[in-house]
Order: structure tokens, then C-alpha cells, then sequence
């Protein structure tokens, strides 16, 4: 492993490692003899919204832990600013906030005196520690509560001082867990308006975990993580533009046996999924009307519409994005 990763730290940079803030090189991990995370690669941008998206179980959750310091990779590499998240754990903190899924604020502390504390962590004292502790409350709209304990804060409120707290320091990149847990549509509206101010105002780059959709279609660029292994990477946009078509949903009594007629009818590749037989069409609307003449009476519903990143995730690895809590998070 040590002589992997030397090899990986004194690779010839390219065009891309340039305006890379994150490199991230054949990432492997081992739970015993089970892969969490198997030989993935990427890069961030500098002032990008990167999303890891992955269902339960996929990796992303030790990916966030290595890119954190919290945990040591079995091999391969991860580059942050510079250092090494495994061999130079120490200073590659002084340049990446965190906030955790878990709540890490101390709700009997006011505001002031949690941002407070995480300063003195960091070496600000005196004046410079008072004003930045403001400029902080004040980006994320409460000034008017720092004198007020955290436990009387609603969720959306105590999810900003986390915020805050993880950007006391002047990150240059910051890493969210699951940033929306908890949060009501409103809060979530807020939060992400937030990141965007911040990737465009003060270069920030951002590392958000997620399972929702709709959370991943706000990055700038997405990494699909999927049984420990890198499976898309790109924009929403090109990630989706890739199936070319209408995703089509049958339902019908013996699915199985519609899907084998539909494949050797049309000669064009369908799967059975949670029960509904699923295709990709262009001009999906027509070809509908075609299969539904051709098996009168079998199709009891029919569902057209344009392909979106679950759609992606089924794709490219032929089976749902699960997000139940049956399947165990590595």
C-alpha cells in the first residue's frame, strides 16, 4: 500500500489535476472482507457543488469519512488541497469545515458561545475571533439569536449554526453529510441557496452527501456511487441526457411474460423492475400506443415521462436506487 500510494502522490499532473481543489484515486476500503468503497475515482473543481449520490450501502458515507480525516482507506489516495487525507490528516483540517448528519452543536450553549468555542479549536482568539463569530451569525441570519441557547432553535436554525461553525475557520472546502436531515421544505430551500451564495461569492467548494433526487439535481456535477463502485459522473444534465429517450413503465398482470414478448416483438432491451416492466424509447408517447394494440388486455397502466437520475442510477447498474433502512449504510 505505502509504495501504491507514493506511485499515486508523484503521478505527473494533468490539465485536470490543475483545477482540481479534490483528487480522489483508486479509493478502496475493506470492512473485513467486504468492499465499501472499490477503486473509485474522481476530482472536484474549485468553487463546485459536487453531490455523492448512492442509495444505502453504496460507500458514500466512508467516502465522506475519509475526505474528513475520520478514517484511514485501504488504499489508494485522497488529495485535499494539497495534503493527503490519510498522511497529513493535521494540517489538511485547518483547510476543510465539516458538518456531520449528527448534530454536533451543544444546545445548552447559545450560538455565540458554540461558535466560540470552535475558534479557540482553531487558534482565534480576542477581537479577530469576536468579529469573525458575527460576520458568521450574520451570513447565516442570526444575529438577532446569539445570546439565545441552541435548544430554542427550530431544526432549520440549528442546521445554520452548524454551517456557521464549520465555516468559522475560512474553509476553502466544505464537506456536508446528509445536509437536509430533519429539515422542512422551507429550511432546505434556505440551505441550498446558501451554498450557492457561498460557491459564488467566496470560491468555496462544497462536498454534499445525499439519497434525495432532488438535492442531487442542484450540484454542479454528481459522482453515482452504487455497491462501493463509481458507476456515473458528470452534470445532472449529461448524466440524464445519456438515455437518450422516454422511460416507459408497464404495468400488467405477468409482467415477466409481457417484457419477453415486448423484447422479441420490437427487439429492443426492457427489464422487469419493482414489478412494472421498464424501457427507454424515443418518442415514447407513440410507441405506447403500439404496445398497447399489441397486447390488448394485458397492460393495466401505462406511464410516460422524461428520464431523471434514479432513472440514470437503473441504467447503469439494472436495479433500483433502494433507499429503504433495511439495507445497512457503509
Amino acid at each position: 500500500m505505502a509504495s501504491n500510494t507514493a506511485d499515486l502522490l508523484n503521478k505527473p499532473t494533468t490539465q485536470t489535476d490543475t483545477q482540481a481543489v479534490i483528487r480522489v484515486e483508486q479509493l478502496r476500503h475493506l470492512y473485513g472482507d467486504r468492499a465499501a468503497l472499490d477503486g473509485v475515482s474522481f476530482d472536484v473543481r474549485r468553487a463546485e457543488i459536487f453531490g455523492l449520490l448512492g442509495p444505502n450501502g453504496s460507500g458514500k458515507t466512508t467516502m465522506f469519512r475519509i475526505l474528513s480525516t475520520l478514517m484511514l482507506p485501504s488504499g489508494g489516495l485522497a488529495v485535499i488541497a494539497g495534503f493527503d487525507a490519510a498522511r497529513d490528516a493535521s494540517n489538511l483540517r485547518k483547510h476543510i469545515g465539516v458538518v456531520f448528519q449528527s448534530k454536533s452543536i451543544d444546545v445548552k450553549l447559545s450560538a455565540e458561545e458554540n461558535l466560540r468555542h470552535v475558534g479557540h479549536l482553531y487558534g482565534l482568539s480576542g477581537a479577530t475571533l469576536k468579529r469573525r463569530i458575527a460576520e458568521m451569525l450574520g451570513r447565516v441570519g442570526l444575529s438577532d439569536r446569539a445570546k439565545d441557547r441552541a435548544e430554542t432553535f427550530s431544526g432549520g436554525m440549528q442546521r445554520r449554526l452548524e454551517l456557521a461553525k464549520g465555516l468559522l475557520h475560512h474553509p476553502s472546502v466544505l464537506l456536508l453529510d446528509e445536509p437536509t436531515t430533519g429539515l422542512d421544505p422551507g429550511a432546505r430551500r434556505d440551505l441550498w441557496q446558501y451554498l450557492h451564495t457561498l460557491r459564488e461569492e467566496e470560491g468555496v467548494t462544497v462536498i454534499v452527501t445525499t439519497h434525495l433526487m432532488e438535492e442531487a439535481e442542484r450540484c454542479d456535477r454528481l459522482a453515482i456511487l452504487s455497491e462501493g463502485k463509481l458507476v456515473a459522473l458528470g452534470t445532472p444534465t449529461e448524466l440524464k441526457s445519456e438515455i437518450g429517450g422516454d422511460v416507459i413503465l408497464l404495468e400488467a398482470k405477468d409482467p415477466e411474460s409481457l417484457a419477453s414478448r415486448i423484447r422479441e416483438r420490437y427487439r429492443i432491451e426492457c427489464a422487469v423492475i419493482a414489478g412494472k416492466v421498464r424501457l427507454e424509447r424515443n418518442q415514447g408517447h407513440r410507441f405506447i400506443t403500439d404496445v398497447v394494440e399489441a397486447f390488448p388486455g394485458e397492460i393495466e397502466s401505462v406511464s410516460v415521462s422524461k428520464p431523471n437520475l434514479e432513472d440514470v442510477f437503473i441504467h447503469r447498474t439494472g436495479h433500483r436506487f433502494w433507499t429503504d433502512n433495511e439495507k445497512e449504510e457503509i
